[in-house]
């Protein structure tokens, strides 16, 4: 979901709604009042632009709207959220910042606007959110500084299942299951067994804890790193052979683009990725493997299933000097009306409101193949919320660790160094990062 014009890969529009309603009172209070909203470029705003209008016709509330790749708008915004500035009013809180700016106070607690019936109405429900997804906006009391509108469930795409029930396999269900699902079908009719992007930090870790590994001892408590752990060599070394053995040439530099391509042009079979990327090897126009997807959980480890569950949601900087008219936004941007017009009219699957996961309409939409696949979404969501394992990439100093492992992942797929090696440098130079940070690591 990272630096890609991400219009392109759900298709059209299949129908037409009426506007969402939107409540604001006594007519146009914020006539002639401009806002500045930022975000990475994602698909469910490029979507919501085309109605933009509709919301500044009835509130008077005009929004300027800017949506760069991924690190670009994470580096500018927490720059511009570290000097409390007041450029922007509506932002994208990203997961794996959400506890740097909610812990540093720089986003606006919005309990004050839900709980305030002049401000919110009741049938607004911020209760109607997925737990799951939600708790990355909250603080360690439960207070909210954002409103999720998309969540990550990570699932497993088979795009030639054809291959495997030919093999007289299913979809693998365990981690030795896929080892020799993979064996079973890699190259035959030239499609790789599986393939992957090169986030590692995000695509490894469902199998590191799978494993029995984890990132940090106990986080956010505890946030001493653990990547020196025979289980983590053990499963970076299982993971690095994985793509090396089974993927396509060049797996280790593709993008999320290049990955999803692999398997829509029939070149690759499985990868376990968050639905988005999933949802168009069954409905994107250019896909030639619609008629032989198939999809299922991801796979589970020795001491459990951990599929990675992400999620953003939309905030308020503290900085902001328009924060009701931002709240007029965000309350339109993400109401029960606004999301259901959405997911009718363009596809998206990844939304965060249990009302609409739960509707025939989404259920429609993501059924894919013949398959209920919005079982498999909500299923994930609930995983993700139940034990709280995802903890793990909300504590702010999460993106320099997930840096380390990256470049772990890869000096181990290339040969660098083998695994025991390359951790036990991942881990030295994590606790570096953090002792600078001010971290306390234990002994």
């Amino acid at each position: 979901m990272r630096s890609l014009n991400r219009r392109t890969i759900l298709g059209g529009a299949i129908g037409a709604l009426a506007a969402p309603a939107v409540h604001a009172q006594g007519g146009k209070p914020f006539a002639g009042t401009t806002i500045n909203a930022s975000c990475f470029q994602t698909t469910y705003f490029e979507y919501l632009k085309s109605y933009f209008p509709q919301f500044e016709e009835k509130t008077g509330i005009k929004v300027n709207f800017t949506m760069q790749a991924f690190p670009v708008y994470n580096q500018r915004t927490d720059l511009e959220l570290s000097t409390k500035g007041s450029a922007l009013d509506v932002i994208n809180v990203t997961f794996i910042y959400s506890g740097r700016w909610i812990g540093a106070g720089w986003v606006t607690n919005l309990d004050p606007f839900t709980k305030d019936a002049k401000r919110t109405p009741a049938d607004w429900d911020p209760e109607d959110f997925a737990g799951g997804p939600q708790s990355a906006m909250k603080n360690a009391k439960g207070e909210t500084f954002g409103f999720t509108w998309e969540a990550g469930a990570m699932i497993l795409g088979a795009a030639r299942y054809d291959l495997i029930e030919r093999a007289g396999l299913g979809l693998p269900k365990t981690f030795d299951e896929l080892i020799k699902v993979c064996d079973a079908v890699h190259n035959k009719e030239n499609v790789a067994a599986f393939t992957a992007d090169k986030l590692h930090h995000w695509n490894w870790i469902p199998y590191l804890m799978g494993a029995g590994g984890n990132v940090f001892k106990a986080p956010p408590d505890n946030l001493t790193p653990t990547l020196d752990t025979p289980q983590a060599a053990s499963s970076a070394a299982w993971y690095a052979n994985l793509l090396t053995k089974y993927g396509p040439d060049g797996i280790l530099s593709y993008s999320d683009d290049q990955s999803m391509r692999s398997q829509m042009s029939g070149r690759a079979n499985i990868r376990t990725q968050a639905i988005t990327w999933m949802v168009p090897l069954a409905k994107h126009a250019e896909s030639t493997v619609q008629k032989t997807v198939r999809y299922g959980l991801m796979p589970a480890g020795p001491t459990g299933n951990f599929p990675g569950s992400n999620s953003h949601g939309l905030g308020i900087p503290a900085g902001s000097k328009k924060k009701e008219a931002a709240w007029e936004f965000i309350k339109w941007a993400l109401s029960k009306e606004t999301i259901a017009m959405v997911v009718k009219n363009h596809g998206y699957p990844s939304v965060c409101r249990m009302s609409v996961i739960k509707s025939p309409e989404f259920k429609q939409v993501l059924t894919l193949n013949g398959q209920d696949v919005a079982a498999l979404f909500l299923e994930v969501l609930q995983l993700g919320g139940k034990t709280g394992y995802m903890k793990y990439r909300t504590v702010p100093v999460y993106p320099q660790v997930g840096d380390k492992i990256n470049k772990a992942i890869e000096r181990i797929a290339t040969r660098q160094q083998d695994a025991p090696a390359a951790m036990k440098q991942a881990q030295a130079e994590a606790i570096q990062d953090l002792q600078k940070a001010g971290i306390k690591i234990d002994k």
